[in-house]
């Protein structure tokens, strides 16, 4: 008998939305952040605080601590796949192509995710719905980020492949992380993930751009409590339980988000132009996820069937 297939409860909906939203939020605070720290004492921070955060809220619900070593060794290969690597990766090939493009490679972690997912899992497997919604989000992010970035790919580059890299490690951490952590709470998941990432990049930043102050301006702690707090602290929380119940290929599917709100924010924010092809790109993304989805389209069959049955052969109820 063929596995139930996972699918994106509305509640997984809800929390995988509320996840982009929180991440495409966290663009404009690690801006500020960048103006007086450098970008690896940044991850330190975000790492840190919320590894902090998270372990003094497991102790204070008591909830259960892994004593397994094994457990313990994969929340360090799990801070490697979902935060040294991609972040460190993303980081330095940012500073060798354009900001659009970063964007977009970076929604394309959509796509591994979902390949990655069906290869490791019998549950999610590559369907055709499922490859077109992800393929119309990802055009649909293009379309508004500007298809024009394109003519600038090179797959030769060096800053390209970094980005593409820390794409694919993020779609192999969602894997990880349901084979080997998905059978803990999302609170000690997201500590276990954060201690590991926190015992490599605090001595990284630590060693390359000096140590750590905590002498910084208002904002600038403003910004790191935003990022740290909400957008690592409570967002792995949601990770974590959104994994759980839509598994590792849909929860990619939160970075076909995260570049709308970016652009959203930008435009409210910092008074960023918002351009026509913003408007088409995020119905083209509406469309994909909708396909994803599913769910109009079984009630718009279920309704097709009734009309035909006539009223006196009524429809089953359309299961959501």
């Amino acid at each position: 008998m063929a596995p139930i297939q996972k699918t994106i409860s509305p509640r997984a909906w809800a929390e995988l939305l509320l996840l982009s939203l929180i991440w495409g939020a966290s663009f404009l605070s690690i801006r500020i952040a960048l103006d007086e720290i450098g970008p690896l004492t940044a991850v330190a921070h975000r790492t840190g605080w919320a590894m902090l955060i998270l372990w003094v809220y497991v102790l204070v619900r008591r909830l259960a601590v892994p004593m397994d070593l094994r457990v313990w060794a994969a929340f360090l290969v799990m801070g490697l796949l979902n935060n040294v690597i991609p972040f460190s990766l993303m980081a330095w090939g940012q500073l060798h192509i354009e900001t659009g493009l970063t964007s977009i490679l970076n929604a394309a972690t959509a796509i591994f995710g979902v390949i990655a997912a069906a290869v490791f899992f019998a549950d999610e497997r590559l369907t055709a719905r499922k490859v077109i919604g992800v393929t119309l989000g990802f055009l649909g992010v293009s379309t508004a980020i500007g298809l024009a970035a394109f003519k600038n790919f090179d797959i030769r580059s060096l800053g390209q492949l970094a980005v593409i890299g820390g794409t694919i490690s993020y779609a192999l951490a969602g894997v990880w992380a349901r084979k080997k952590l998905g059978h803990l709470t999302p609170q000690v998941a997201a500590a276990g993930m954060l201690t590991g990432a926190s015992i490599m990049t605090i001595p990284a930043a630590w060693l390359i751009e000096g140590p750590m102050t905590l002498d910084l301006a208002p904002q600038t702690w403003a910004a790191i409590g935003y990022y740290a707090v909400v957008a690592t602290a409570i967002a792995y929380m949601l990770y974590y339980r959104v994994l759980a119940m839509a598994g590792s290929g849909n929860l990619m599917l939160c970075t076909l988000l995260v570049a709308p709100v970016a652009i959203v924010l930008g435009a409210i924010v910092l008074g960023e132009d918002l351009p026509l092809r913003a408007y088409i790109g995020f119905t083209i993304l509406a469309l994909g996820l909708v396909i994803l989805d599913g769910r109009l389209f079984k009630a718009l069959q279920y309704r097709a069937r009734r009309v035909d049955r006539g009223p006196h052969h009524p429809a089953p109820t359309v299961p959501l």
